[in-house]
């Protein structure tokens, strides 16, 4: 830290992204990114929208969020697209949180939130997951704090129905309750044919996981009109040319392929369900995942030992050092071949 650091900062945790390590070529489990290739429809409108960068991107991601509003089945006004969706959680956590109006979340639950949460000078509190790591509703009932859960959850995959969020939703009408659906394509019910009848509802997701642009950073939130203007003050007031070109470009087209995507997102819960069946042949305990990745644990190994053996072995997959987690790591559902590489491996290690 350098002495020019300002103090507002100088306590601030950054969040910890996956590796992304260039030693060696890794079967790479670790950061929830899509096996499968973006399909040539969007390889084309991006090689497509490249010749055009000299000009500046459409700050109101105007073609883009017409095709948002077809796919999903909501007002164009409902929409507001951002660079990945850390972007809207941010958007979010600064236009509706502050010292009067404090946040809610899991203590086990994606590591942005308390992050955003100290850099915009938010109290927060963590409430903690039951022991099966599953959320208590009533925990959030009527606790008159802005909320946000990730729905599914990561790193557990577990998934909430969609009758309790309504009624955490409905519970919490003076405060605004954010859905974090980044990974709900691959398995979980959606939140968003509930912003007309909530208003302080607002569903966020993205392109990374589902649609295989995680390296393109675009995400998007869902939410009554006067939610969306209120971001988008925060937004025109920050970055407004926050999508580039070629991202929106490729937005689009993914959208216009939404058929290869989904049945991708098919594909992958299959492979899932395989490995699971595999982990548990070989003695570990794995949570209900409605996501692209599964948590799991083995009496046998500790979590820290496996992550660094599998490392050794050429794969990749994600270990937490927060003490209730420390013994699980979350693994990455990949293409068939590469899950069987994973529990080769794995008996390699464990034997």
């Amino acid at each position: 830290m350098s002495r020019f650091f300002t103090e507002k900062y100088s306590s601030l945790i950054p969040y910890t992204p996956g590796e992304q390590p260039q030693d060696m070529q890794y079967v790479k489990l670790n950061t929830n990114e899509s096996p499968y290739l973006p399909s040539q429809g969007v390889s084309e409108a991006v090689e497509k929208e490249s010749r055009r960068l000299q000009l500046y991107s459409d700050p109101e991601c105007v073609l883009l969020r017409k095709k948002m509003a077809e796919v999903f089945g909501v007002d164009f006004n409902q929409i507001l697209m951002t660079n990945g969706s850390d972007e809207i959680l941010n958007f979010a956590f600064m236009a509706f949180a502050d010292e009067k109006r404090p946040l809610a979340f899991a203590d086990i639950t994606y590591g942005f939130y308390p992050v955003f949460a100290q850099l915009n000078h938010i109290p927060y509190t963590e409430i903690p997951l039951k022991d099966d790591f599953t959320i208590d509703i009533n925990d959030y009932i009527g606790i008159n704090k802005n909320i946000v859960i990730a729905n599914p959850n990561a790193p557990t995959g577990i998934c909430l129905e969609i009758s309790d969020i309504e009624k955490i939703v409905e519970s919490n009408p003076d405060n605004v309750v954010i859905i974090d659906e980044a990974y709900i394509d691959f398995g979980g019910e959606s939140a968003i044919p509930l912003i007309n009848k909530y208003d302080n509802l607002i569903v966020t997701g993205t392109f990374s996981k589902s649609r295989s642009m995680a390296g393109a950073r675009l995400g998007f939130g869902i939410a009554n009109e006067k939610l969306i203007a209120d971001m988008n003050t925060v937004k025109y007031s920050t970055n407004p040319y926050n999508v580039n070109r070629m991202t929106s470009a490729a937005g689009i087209a993914a959208l216009e392929d939404n058929d290869y995507y989904m049945d991708n997102c098919k594909k992958i819960q299959q492979t899932r369900e395989w490995t699971v069946e595999q982990l548990k042949s070989l003695g570990f305990e794995v949570l209900e995942s409605k996501a692209n990745f599964v948590f799991a644990k083995n009496e046998r190994i500790s979590g820290e030992k496996l992550y660094t053996e599998l490392k050794k072995n050429g794969v990749l997959i994600r270990h937490f050092t927060k003490e209730k987690i420390c013994e699980y790591n979350r693994i990455t559902i990949g293409t068939p071949e590469q899950m069987k590489i994973l529990i080769d491996t794995i008996k390699k290690v464990m034997n």
